[in-house]
């Protein structure tokens, strides 16, 4: 579920750019926010699949899938939903784990394309 042609390329900052006006400033705020939250999202997530509790996991789920959308990321935003789904409706919860593994390790890949995007933004302050 995760696309490999959006691990090796640049953000698709778009959607940011037309929420913020083009504001480099602004973008860079939220690609911060996104840095902060994302990773503690994904450890809630992680607690509550290991814990089993499918309710929690959903509600995680849901929070989480559209910080990925922000920067373009929509394929991290699917697999997010199918996670969210599969936890509410309690199917496929047997998958859950190792979905939330690819997608912690795909989080490395999405971190190190913020940095850059950040780094590119801030040149043009």
């Amino acid at each position: 579920m995760i696309d490999p042609v959006k691990s090796k390329a640049d953000l698709d900052l778009s959607y940011l750019k037309e929420m913020s006006g083009d504001s480099a400033e602004f973008m860079i705020e939220m690609l911060d926010t996104l840095v902060e939250q994302i990773p503690m999202y994904l450890d809630d997530l992680q607690k509550a699949v290991d814990a089993k509790d499918w309710k929690a996991a959903s509600e995680f789920a849901h929070k989480v899938k559209p910080t990925f959308y922000y920067v373009g990321r929509d394929d991290m935003r699917d697999y997010m939903q199918v996670i969210e789904r599969n936890a509410k409706e309690g199917v496929n919860l047997e998958a859950i784990p190792a979905a939330l593994t690819e997608i912690k390790a795909e989080l490395t890949v999405i971190l190190a394309q913020v940095a850059k995007s950040r780094s590119e933004l801030e040149s043009q302050l």
